[in-house]
């Protein structure tokens, strides 16, 4: 160590001493962190995909995304708070790269200190009892993000009576009385209240380093050791729970996507942007629901995981619903999920036209995967996708199917060598994906093998929550011309990340970025359908647009490649037959309206009525909405109707045994690839068929 910079660590820890005077005893840093902060500047620096510069623009960066970790709505801090840390906001590249964390230390002790006081102020409030009398025209705002710094704790404690109100009304409209109001508020804030107290270093350079990374893009992150444990542990898929990725949203926990065949996504219980409120264990209905709104989500998760075959249940706000109070409790069996479980399956759709049957094959292909162990052991019949794709092909093909349609919704990628192996089944050799490192060299990757295994018509099924692998697959299939995508516009997931060790820890590192033969990126923008369907998953909730510092879409040169069909000239065609059968087809109708309800609703509440009868006026108001939507549905189903709008999810046995919502896109896709064949039998763009 210089003597420069150990006289400088003298004079910040004196400093931080100032500043921890009447603060809680947070361990100091340790040697070891001190040295992986220096290891991830290094590598931010030197290795990351984009030319990240540590200056002091980055710092008031890295210094606004700190804050908004600590306290995004505003709601602990006070504005002297804020200011008296503000000398970080140019000296946060020094702390990173000189192992300088006393004053974030500090800084994190005062949001511990006020955060405490907070959760003290509020049980000392439950246990005087509260005297809310929900009469008022009293408003909360919603969302603080931005917020300017309250000036001082009076103007604090005016929100946060605001605050507990509305935690108080939620529960009474909840059907909760007031004693179960009363114990469950308390046992929220004594949570939150306990776990804040064990707080140790480690935490606290963990979100150091969430800001760090943060500020960079969102797929590079830091792992604790920890941490890093877990990771690993999931990368094996040996991870014993429910199948479900979840990340956090201001003081709740939501569902980012789940595992295909894992629990969760074989119950249709839980859906991408359900909050989870409370966890429990076991079957036993009476058994203790800990809240979990404010809890850390390692916290969440450790609660969530458990052996194979036990039962968690989980109070959970369906992400269609319009309050936190419409929240419902489902049970999952944990489980292991096998590679059995995520194979390729298939079906077949039997179609009518003028009075001619046809017949449409279906491969779902949940994600892109291959048995690494078989594989390694030079074993000649490991599994794969691509080699279960290539025998579900031959059955088809064997039944005389009249195009097949690849239903990649809800595949978030997998392995990039079965993205490219797979496109080689349905083109006759040539270039699959550009990838461009971190120096702007580009390596292209393509199919070698002569002839193809199938030629006839195709198409490729994605939503939102196709991502990586599934886009690249998509977006080649669409630039060669030779299939329709059908569906929403993919996640815009088109970075490469590696796991590098730090002395303590490990470092997840974006190194390079996906391009299409075409030369467009799918980072950020995705992969955009040739017909686009209507979808309940609200972009702006889920994606990589929707994520913060996402790397930005781009460019690079195209590279040569041949036309196997030219869709674009018949898809006005297609599109015309797919409106005149979805405008009067229930399901499509439903989603229509519904998603437009959603985003309608979601525009509109930027606070709510801590009134209680004119709350539940509005929320009667939006449910009966909800619910004459549905129920038309139903009656052009021949179902019956409901009586009260609910999350129907894995508890409606008649609708799931109709046309549930994602048949309708299955089906639909079958509808719109028949049109097509029947195109290419009549017109100049017809398909040869020779096998490989």
């Amino acid at each position: 160590m210089s003597l420069t910079v150990a006289l400088r660590r003298l004079t910040v820890l004196a400093l931080t001493l100032l500043f921890s005077a009447s603060t809680l005893a947070t361990s100091l840093p340790t040697d070891a962190q001190r040295q992986a902060a220096a290891e991830v500047a290094e590598s931010l620096r030197y290795s990351h995909y984009a030319d990240v510069s540590l200056g002091n623009d980055w710092s008031r960066q890295a210094f606004r995304r700190l804050l908004d970790i600590l306290d995004s709505q505003r709601a602990y801090l006070l504005a002297s708070d804020v200011d008296e840390f503000r000398h970080l906001e140019d000296r946060l590249d020094e702390a990173l790269y000189d192992g300088e964390l006393e004053p974030i230390y500090a800084l994190y002790e005062r949001y511990q200190q006020r955060l405490e006081n907070r959760l003290e102020w509020i049980l000392a409030r439950l246990d005087a009892g509260l005297d809310f009398t929900f009469e008022s025209d009293d408003r909360l705002e919603l969302d603080r993000d931005g917020a300017p710094w309250a000036q001082s704790e009076a103007e604090l404690d005016e929100l946060w009576r605001k605050r507990l109100k509305n935690a108080a009304l939620t529960q009474l409209l909840a059907d909760q009385d007031e004693a179960q109001m009363h114990d469950n508020l308390r046992q929220r804030y004594e949570g939150q209240l306990n776990r804040i107290r064990q707080t140790n270093g480690d935490d606290v350079f963990g979100l150091f380093m969430a800001a760090v990374t943060g500020t960079i893009d969102p797929h590079t992150e830091y792992f604790s050791p920890r941490q890093g444990e877990s990771f690993d542990i999931q990368m094996r898929l040996s991870l014993e729970g429910i199948g479900a990725l979840l990340q956090t949203e201001d003081e709740y926990v939501k569902v980012a996507s789940l595992v295909p065949g894992g629990p969760a996504d074989k119950s249709g219980l839980l859906a991408p942007a359900d909050r989870i409120v409370a966890v429990g264990q076991g079957e036993d209905d009476d058994a203790e629901m800990v809240n979990v709104v404010g809890m850390r989500l390692d916290e969440v998760v450790d609660m969530i995981r458990g052996p194979k075959g036990s039962v968690v249940r989980l109070d959970v706000v369906p992400a269609q619903a319009v309050d936190m109070t419409r929240s419902r409790v489902i049970e999952i069996t944990r489980d292991t999920v096998t590679l059995e479980d995520q194979a390729a399956s298939r079906e077949i759709i039997e179609l009518e036209r003028d009075g001619e049957r046809h017949r449409i094959g279906v491969i779902q292909v949940p994600t892109f995967y291959v048995d690494f162990d078989a594989w390694q052991a030079g074993e000649s019949d490991y599994r794969s996708t691509t080699r279960d794709v290539a025998r579900l092909v031959q059955e088809l093909k064997a039944e005389d199917v009249d195009g097949i349609v690849l239903d990649l919704r809800n595949n978030g990628g997998g392995a990039l060598h079965e993205a490219n192996s797979l496109i080689g089944l349905f083109i006759d050799r040539g270039p699959t994906v550009q990838v461009r490192d971190a120096r702007g060299r580009i390596s292209l990757y393509g199919d070698t093998e002569s002839g193809s295994l199938y030629d006839g018509p195709l198409a490729v099924l994605v939503n939102r929550l196709s991502a990586s692998a599934s886009e690249i697959f998509a977006g080649a299939i669409q630039d060669y011309g030779r299939g329709l995508v059908l569906g929403n516009r993919t996640f815009g997931k088109g970075t490469v990340q590696t796991l590098n060790d730090l002395s303590h820890g490990q470092i997840k590192l974006t190194r390079a970025k996906f391009y299409r033969i075409s030369g467009e990126s799918t980072q950020h923008r995705g992969v955009d359908p040739d017909i686009l369907f209507p979808s309940l998953i609200d972009p702006e909730e889920i994606g990589e647009s929707s994520l913060d510092n996402a790397l930005a879409w781009d460019q690079v040169r195209a590279v040569q490649y041949r036309h196997y069909g030219e869709p674009w000239r018949v898809i006005e065609a297609l599109r015309a037959g797919h409106r005149e059968r979805i405008d009067d087809h229930p399901n499509f109708v439903y989603l229509q309206n519904q998603a437009e309800l959603v985003r309608e609703l979601r525009e509109d509440r930027t606070s709510v009525s801590l009134n209680r009868e004119r709350r539940q006026r509005e929320l009667e108001a939006q449910e009966a909405r909800q619910l004459a939507l549905e129920n038309t549905r139903r009656e052009a189903l021949g179902l019956e109707p409901l009586e009260d709008w609910v999350d129907a999810r894995g508890n409606d046995e008649e609708a799931e045994a109709a046309t549930p919502l994602d048949r309708a896109e299955v089906e639909e896709s079958a509808e719109i690839l028949l049109d097509y064949a029947l195109l290419l039998d009549g017109g100049d763009t017809r398909l040869s068929h020779n096998d490989r």
